[in-house]
């Protein structure tokens, strides 16, 4: 049997349940009645034995708002969305609600390959404010390095934070602050590792450069009307990418320097953007929005982006808020998920857009419903094949491809679960690179 280290991180985030008493981390108990700001960032490590590899490393992160859990679960691997519970639209709350401390602690899984189990490995405390984001940083945590992840907060601040690689533990290196004036609410490290983009919801994005240990704020993006809710990194570093509640879509080339210059303002979505997200091995960028859509961006000859394919209700996609999308390693298949509490698998032919033939559009595979009953704020696929999901059902849920040999085609079944990983919502998953 298999032995694997899931490595995961997790941030808190707020709740819409108005009378809860404290706010705590259950293993580790933190109260903060009087704030009731999620203030952690947690690492949990766990054991498996299966059939799986043995080497999978992964961070999670937490969701943003809450929902009763529930005990019930999908038995199938794509079951109908039958009778459930309606789904609540996050965007009833303010942006400033304060939060909800979400906790880490030991969990028994159920799987159906052998016995699961999750225990936190450390709680990681600092900011004063919700957690909103953890990214890690993917040139380290290999050769010699030590790993390294940022999370960013609604206390306007950034915090990055190293493993010590003899005892494993984890301790702040750095605090981003003094320039942005309002919530930080992404974060996402340049493929080299040099460069940390964050996005605020103070209109800006900011570009950090990590100078000998040091981190100096060496570029301020200005261009959105508002808050920016996502940024992302292409596959070379050769272009940034953001999005915000205006409904734009901003490609931003880098340049000598760390200077940027705007590539384009991709206008389309019809309500504010969500997330936006490059294809891990071409230029072709995703962004997912409240008007329940993915839109697909490539650039064309004359070097203009325009729109290739618009994923909607009407060919197979979600009915309400999509909240975060992720991609498989090869780059053939996405997973996303929702507000209309379902998870959809898409496909598409990589080999055709490689070979320089034109477009393949997405398709749609697979929907996975039932596993939540609360909104889905966040999707992330391993490199070893593993779909995590957190829920405002304060659940994750993780799967894999199911090698039953379905005449209907590929289908996912739920391998992992925890009904209450968290005392409040799990605003975001993410598995480390290595």
């Amino acid at each position: 049997m298999a032995r694997m280290e899931i490595q995961l991180g997790v941030v808190g985030e707020p709740s819409d349940r108005l009378d809860a008493p404290t706010w705590s981390m259950r293993w580790a108990e933190c109260p903060d009645a009087d704030s009731g700001v999620g203030r952690h960032v947690a690492i949990i490590q766990g054991h498996v034995r299966s059939t799986l590899p043995p080497t999978v490393r992964s961070v999670l992160r937490p969701p943003l708002h809450r929902t009763a859990t529930t005990s019930s679960h999908c038995g199938g691997a794509c079951a109908p969305a039958a009778s459930r519970a309606p789904p609540r639209s996050p965007e009833v709350r303010s942006v400033d609600d304060p939060p909800l401390d979400l906790p880490l602690r030991r969990w028994p899984m159920e799987s159906h390959d052998g016995e699961w189990s999750l225990k936190e490995l450390q709680k990681l405390e600092g900011h004063a404010d919700r957690v909103w984001s953890v990214a890690w940083n993917p040139a380290t945590g290999a050769a010699g390095v030590p790993a390294m992840l940022a999370s960013c907060s609604g206390d306007k601040t950034v915090r990055v934070w190293e493993q010590n690689p003899s005892s494993s533990s984890w301790s702040c290196k750095a605090v981003l602050d003094e320039t942005h004036t309002r919530t930080v609410r992404s974060c996402a490290w340049s493929p080299s590792g040099k460069l940390l983009a964050t996005g605020s919801f103070d209109a800006t994005t900011a570009i950090w450069e990590n100078v000998g240990g040091d981190f100096e704020c060496v570029s301020t993006l200005e261009g959105h009307e508002n808050e920016v809710k996502s940024v992302s990194w292409n596959a070379s570093g050769s272009l940034l990418a953001t999005c915000g509640r205006d409904r734009s879509v901003w490609i931003w080339e880098v340049l000598p320097g760390n200077e940027f210059e705007c590539a384009s303002v991709l206008q389309g979505h019809t309500q504010d953007v969500k997330m936006v997200q490059w294809h891990p091995t071409m230029d072709i960028l995703f962004s997912c929005s409240y008007d329940n859509t993915i839109k697909i961006w490539a650039e064309d000859g004359d070097d203009d982006w325009h729109c290739v394919q618009t994923i909607s209700e009407a060919n197979g996609g979600h009915t309400s808020t999509v909240w975060a999308l992720s991609f498989n390693t090869a780059g053939d298949k996405m997973v996303t998920c929702s507000d209309d509490l379902t998870i959809k698998i898409w496909e598409t032919d990589s080999r055709k857009i490689m070979s320089g033939d034109g477009y393949a559009p997405w398709s749609h595979l697979c929907t996975l419903s039932g596993y939540h009953d609360r909104t889905i704020f966040s999707v992330h696929w391993s490199s070893e094949g593993i779909i995590a999901t957190g829920a405002a059902d304060d659940a994750i849920r993780f799967f894999v491809e199911s090698k039953d040999g379905s005449v209907d085609g590929p289908s996912y079944k739920m391998i992992l679960r925890n009904e209450k990983a968290h005392d409040m919502d799990v605003n975001s998953v993410r598995w480390s690179p290595v």
